[in-house]
């Protein structure tokens, strides 16, 4: 079932939808009369709809139930250090299937990759345009907002407003810092979790924040930058869930 998002609610029990959403849904979906469509809507509220009308470039659409929502319990803000290549596009795809509420690319001292001002701004927009897909997808409720580039010291600061902070890193105590960790999860807690870069975290970086996080372990194997990110919300959406 094809699911699109919107920005209000339902009107007399009907969706209009028109833009670039109809023409996909007209023209490449091709979806008809009778032929039934998941609704989402800014405020996280989810319908089951059928096509009643299709005309022109718009598409009306009639409510026939509500549905629950499919978000977790807890908002989880995953800090990506900006890695090299097209990574970042499938850390963000797989980061929404698995549930993350917002993506802040961060600037870390041993990011391999260097933006400017306007590859910055670029970089963003299709990292939304990505995440808004990858939501439609896996049927999540909401699209998940990707942040605009912060630095390390930007990120924390605004890490800091959240209930959990957890960096994946050499963990004196191994897996069962992780462990514990899970364990003291709160359903509604917001978590953020910081993951570094090929490089890793410079030794500045960790000590800026240790007093603040819980440093975890992802286990004894050396983690690429993307993996670490698919195993550290994979680890927190299973956890989550339980909640």
């Amino acid at each position: 079932m094809q699911q699109i998002f919107v920005n209000d609610g339902p009107i007399e029990g009907k969706f209009n939808i028109s833009g670039s959403d109809a023409h996909h849904l007209i023209k490449v979906v091709r979806l008809r009369v009778g032929e039934k469509i998941r609704v989402s809507t800014s405020l996280g509220t989810n319908f089951i709809c059928e096509v009643s009308q299709v005309v022109d470039k718009d598409m009306i659409v009639n409510v026939i139930e509500e549905v629950p929502s499919t978000e977790l319990p807890n908002k989880i803000y995953l800090f990506q250090a900006i890695p090299k290549g097209d990574r970042m596009e499938t850390i963000i795809e797989k980061s929404v299937e698995l549930g993350a509420y917002e993506i802040i690319p961060v600037e870390m001292k041993n990011c391999i990759v260097k933006l400017d001002d306007k590859k910055k701004k670029s970089k963003v927009e299709r990292y939304q345009a990505i995440a808004k897909s990858a939501a439609e997808q896996s049927k999540r409720s909401i699209i998940p907002q990707i942040h605009s580039v912060m630095s390390f010291k930007e990120a924390f600061e605004y890490a800091k407003n959240l209930d959990v902070l957890l960096l994946p890193y050499e963990s004196k105590n191994g897996m069962q810092d992780t462990f514990d960790a899970l364990a003291e999860l709160k359903k509604g807690q917001s978590i953020g979790v910081f993951i570094g870069p090929e490089g890793g975290f410079a030794p500045s970086e960790i000590e800026m924040v240790q007093d603040s996080m819980k440093i975890v372990s992802l286990g004894h194997r050396i983690l690429r930058t993307d993996t670490a990110a698919i195993c550290s919300l994979a680890m927190l959406m299973l956890k989550c869930e339980e909640l």
